[in-house]
């Protein structure tokens, strides 16, 4: 079981834009090879920031309107938020307003034998790494420059503690890379 942050990334580091859309994103279209089905097939919960919650709700589910989607994950997801949010009807969430550590044992064992699958939120990743809790990092680095918006992980690291464990090209322009934390 691994804790995993799967994610893409401008070429200048940027998760998400300033307003936290990830619409440049899919302006790119999927990179050919994509490995995102390969890794979900063994997710068995999420984590989730608040913002990456947002978005979803906003330019996925749409509730209310025409275009209205249902919740996208069967699988059980904790949202981390000291916000108060709506929830869609139906869907396995549980919120969490504090400390990665005390929900991540419950996550863990949500999740059974497959891994967690922290979902979008640097500042979110940034805590799990903070409490040595982040065992992988995967990153598609897009052909794409940013200049500005939510940094890939906004926090300081050391060198030693990621240890690139694989690196590959995906279509025209993506990179995946692989990176074993250690702490």
């Amino acid at each position: 079981m691994k804790t995993q942050y799967y994610t893409a990334t401008s070429l200048d580091g940027f998760i998400a834009s300033k307003d936290h859309s990830l619409q440049w994103l899919f302006d790119l279209g999927d990179p050919e090879e994509a490995t995102f089905e390969a890794f979900f097939k063994n997710i068995g919960a999420l984590a989730m920031g608040s913002h990456t919650f947002e978005w979803l709700m906003q330019n996925h589910v749409r509730p209310g309107t025409p275009e209205e989607q249902p919740w996208p994950y069967e699988l059980p997801v904790w949202i981390f938020s000291s916000r108060k949010l709506t929830l869609p009807e139906g869907a396995r969430i549980g919120l969490v307003d504090g400390d990665v550590r005390m929900a991540h044992r419950e996550m863990v064992e949500a999740a059974g034998e497959k891994n967690l699958w922290i979902v979008g939120g640097g500042e979110l990743v940034g805590q799990f790494f903070d409490a040595a809790l982040l065992d992988e990092i995967i990153v598609q680095v897009a052909p794409a420059l940013l200049g500005e918006g939510m940094p890939l992980l906004p926090r300081k690291t050391r060198a030693a503690q990621m240890t690139l464990a694989d690196s590959r090209p995906l279509g025209a322009g993506f990179v995946e890379l692989r990176y074993d934390m250690s702490y």
